[in-house]
This record gives structure tokens, C-alpha cells and sequence, in this order.
């Protein structure tokens, strides 16, 4: 028993070497990763929507997830293929949202029952071998509809659909190397825990079997599933002649190696974490130009409304108070985050097209990303980077706000014979939220190694001494 206890420890410390390094490393990897995938499904999901073959599910952004499922994988009808996939990658792309955005990449959360799920999602559509005769009705019908899109696509849209393409490809082979480690990781962790709870029950010198572990697992690991494949190993590894190699073979595949050659360290500013997240938000400027158009035809549909004697008279009001006669006024309805209570507020449909229109200006001119523009963003200060990354962050979630709850009243006030023609624009109120969750999130990664180096600073450390970078 002696030996067995002397294991434990062994696996103990090697799992807590193994735990420090998955959470500084691999799992920062796992979540941005995650993250690219979630944002190439979206451009592909919105580009499928755009050109028409699929539909848009308008209970979409209704839905409530408290944790991620993988959608339906089952067979329909040919004559449903659009109506049925429609709602499937609705779905599919709400699921990967939760997941990115929801979810907490540590190795106490992640559990083997989560990273399934993850699994599930990643393997839902299969992107290397994206064919119409691939094996699952979901992957033949996307590959389909995704040879359809790109036949349509302009030169510059094509490209960034391919990248799409290629980027869910390259980070499906990654995630689901990273979801590997981790999942032997939380085995042998079960395998501990189981361990410990047999130790405290069975006497030393007999050996324990499935069913009699079985019969007492609700004791031995409360609030746990019961794995027999994991039992098995146990009871092999502990008990069993062959027991001392596989042992072995545990702890050297739980083993950190550390890397002997000495790389070089660049430090790299940390004002580029900020300039990531303005190019975040500048990623959305063809979003909003496709908005900008949509929002045009919606206005002229509803303009051409039969209005009543006394909506002729009020938007004459309107006009007069304003002093703009050709100001259009729409009374929108929002929810009060805070109270979450609907409020009413007057827009100006002309101004807010003219300030659609002028971020595009602004934000263009840091789209790029390179050459002299590049140059332009680097120059800045830290605090003039920070300071116009949270205004912009700030503008594109009004903004979103406003878009919303416009997209609404136009499917609510146009005439009813004219519903069918109002254009939505879920798709892209989606990217536009995505692109300012991410440049939040670069917001406060800069927040926190900002502090981290003053903190170095005041115990007196360097970035030599610590590997701080910036």
C-alpha cells in the first residue's frame, strides 16, 4: 500500500505541474482559437444569409442557452433542406457565441462532460472534408450552399470568404489537439480523486472490482458520472503485475518538458494590444455600408406607407420643430439594461444614416492595418489609443442599440403587403456585436498588463527578470 501511496504523490505533483502549465499556455491558445472559429463561422453564416440560401430565423437572438448542446444531425426531406439547415446553423452559430463568450478556460471548469460538448461543436459541420458526399446531411448540405455563395461573390468578398474557409479548417485540426491534452489531463485528475475515495474504503489487501467499486461510487466521488473504462484503469494501474510500467507511463505523459534552447525575447509594446482591438472594431466597415444600404430601402418601403390624416400631421410637427424638412423621425422602443424595462425615444433617421456613414470614413483609415496607416496607429500614444479605443467601443454599442430596435420598427410599421421586402440586418447587428465584445476584451487585456508592469515596476523587477513583456 505503501507503493500506491507513494504513486499518489507522484501523481499529484505531476498533475499540478501539468495544471500551471495547461492554464498558462495551452489554454489561452484553446480560447483564441476558439475564438477565430467562432468569428469565420459567423463571416460564412452571414455571407450564406446575404446571398439568399439560407433564411434568417427571426427567434434567433430570442434564444436562452445556459449550456451549449450540439444542434440536430438529423436526416429531413430534400424539399426542407433550406427552411431545416436555416434554423440548424442559427443555432449552431448561438452555440458558438455561448461558448466564447460564456464559457471559462480553466482546467476546474472544462470539465470531460464540457469538453464533449465542445467536441460535439467543432466536429458538428466537418470543414476539412467540406463535400456534398460527405458522410452527415449538415456538412453536404454547407457544402453545397458554400459553393453556391462563393460562385456569387465579387473578388475582395470572395477572399475573405476563402480565408473564412481556411481559418475554420486550420483551427478545427488545433482545438481539437488542444481539447486532447485536456481531456487526458482530466482523466488522470478522475483517476486520483478516484484513488483517494477507494483507498479510504476497501481494505489494503483486497482488491476491488467495477461492481464493487460501482455499488460505493456515489460515496467515493459524490456529484461525479461513473466512467468504467477510467475504473478499469485504476484497478490495472494499481493492482495488476503490469501495474508498475503503467504507472510509468502515466507520470512520463503528464511530464512538462521544458524547452532547453534559449529563444531570444522580443518585447513587443503593449499600446499593439490596443491597436488589435481598434482593428476589431474597424473590421466591421462593409458591415456597416451593407447596413447603411438595407436601411435605405427600408426607410423608402415604409415612406411609401398610406399614412393616416394624423401621422401626416405629426411628422409635419416634427419637421417643424426640428427645423429640418427633410429630417425623418422614428419613435423606437429599447430595453433598459439596468431596469429591464422598455423605454421610447425619438431618432433621427437622416442623422443616424449621416453618422453610419461617417464612422465608415473613420474607421477605414485603420482598417488596413498596414503601411503608412500602421505607422499612424503606432505613433500615437498610449493614452490617445486607449482613450479612442473605449469611445469607439462605446459609439458601435449605442450604435448596435439603436440599429436593433430600428431593425424592429421596420418590420413592425411597413405595410403588411410589403413585410416580405423589408431587408433584416440580424447577420450584421451579430458581427457588429462580436467585433466590440472582441475589442473589449483587447481593452481589458491591456488594462490588466498595464497594471502587471506598473506592479513589476514598484517591486522593483524587470521584464528580464519576469518575462514581462512591454
Amino acid at each position: 500500500m505503501s507503493d500506491l501511496t507513494d504513486y499518489q504523490q507522484k501523481l499529484d505533483d505531476a498533475l499540478n505541474a501539468r495544471r500551471d502549465w495547461l492554464e498558462k499556455s495551452e489554454l489561452p491558445k484553446l480560447s483564441e482559437d476558439l475564438r477565430i472559429f467562432q468569428s469565420s463561422y459567423t463571416s460564412i453564416y452571414t455571407s450564406l444569409l446575404k446571398r439568399g440560401v439560407i433564411r434568417e430565423d427571426p427567434y434567433k437572438d430570442e434564444a436562452k442557452i445556459n449550456e451549449i448542446h450540439v444542434p440536430d444531425i438529423e436526416a429531413f426531406p430534400e424539399t426542407e433542406k433550406a427552411e431545416r439547415l436555416s434554423l440548424r446553423l442559427a443555432d449552431f452559430d448561438n452555440q458558438l457565441d455561448f461558448l466564447v463568450n460564456s464559457y471559462l478556460f480553466t482546467t476546474e471548469f472544462l470539465t470531460i462532460d464540457r469538453i464533449k460538448r465542445i467536441v460535439g461543436l467543432i466536429k458538428y459541420i466537418n470543414w476539412v472534408h467540406l463535400s456534398p458526399d460527405a458522410a452527415t446531411i449538415n456538412t453536404r448540405l454547407v457544402a453545397e450552399f458554400v459553393t453556391q455563395t462563393k460562385r456569387g461573390l465579387d473578388p475582395l468578398s470572395g477572399s475573405v470568404f476563402i480565408e473564412a474557409l481556411v481559418n475554420l479548417v486550420r483551427t478545427s485540426g488545433t482545438v481539437m489537439g488542444y481539447l486532447k491534452v485536456l481531456t487526458d489531463f482530466n482523466r488522470e485528475v478522475y483517476k486520483l480523486d478516484l484513488r483517494k475515495g477507494i483507498a479510504g474504503t476497501f481494505a489494503a489487501k483486497n482488491t476491488p472490482n467495477q461492481d464493487q467499486i460501482k455499488k460505493r461510487f456515489a460515496s467515493l466521488m459524490p456529484g461525479q458520472p461513473f466512467y468504467a473504462e477510467l475504473v478499469d484503469e485504476v484497478i490495472k494501474e494499481d493492482y495488476s503485475e503490469d501495474g508498475p510500467h503503467l504507472q510509468e507511463k502515466v507520470l512520463l505523459s503528464l511530464k512538462v518538458t521544458e524547452s532547453k534552447k534559449k529563444v531570444e525575447k522580443v518585447e513587443i509594446p503593449i499600446k499593439f494590444i490596443l491597436i488589435e482591438g481598434i482593428q476589431s472594431l474597424a473590421s466591421v466597415v462593409n458591415t456597416l455600408v451593407d447596413i447603411g444600404g438595407k436601411l435605405d430601402e427600408n426607410e423608402v418601403l415604409l415612406s411609401n406607407k398610406k399614412l393616416t390624416f394624423w401621422e401626416k400631421v405629426k411628422r409635419i410637427f416634427r419637421r417643424a420643430v426640428n427645423k429640418m424638412p427633410e429630417a425623418v423621425i422614428y419613435e423606437l422602443e429599447f430595453m433598459d439594461a439596468g431596469r429591464d424595462v422598455p423605454i421610447r425615444e425619438e431618432v433621427n433617421f437622416t442623422n443616424l444614416r449621416s453618422d453610419i456613414d461617417k464612422r465608415v470614413r473613420n474607421l477605414s483609415q485603420v482598417s488596413i492595418g498596414k503601411g503608412a496607416t500602421a505607422a499612424k496607429l503606432e505613433a500615437l500614444q498610449e493614452h490617445q489609443l486607449a482613450g479612442f479605443l473605449e469611445k469607439n467601443i462605446r459609439d458601435l454599442q449605442s450604435l448596435h442599440r439603436t440599429l436593433n430596435a430600428l431593425d424592429e420598427y421596420f418590420k413592425v410599421n411597413v405595410d403588411k403587403a410589403d413585410r416580405e421586402k423589408v431587408r433584416g440586418i440580424k447577420p450584421e447587428l451579430a458581427t457588429i456585436k462580436n467585433a466590440f465584445i472582441r475589442a473589449n476584451q483587447k481593452r481589458h487585456d491591456y488594462a490588466a498588463k498595464k497594471e502587471e508592469v506598473e506592479q513589476f515596476k514598484r517591486l522593483g523587477i524587470t521584464a528580464e527578470d519576469d518575462g514581462v513583456d512591454g
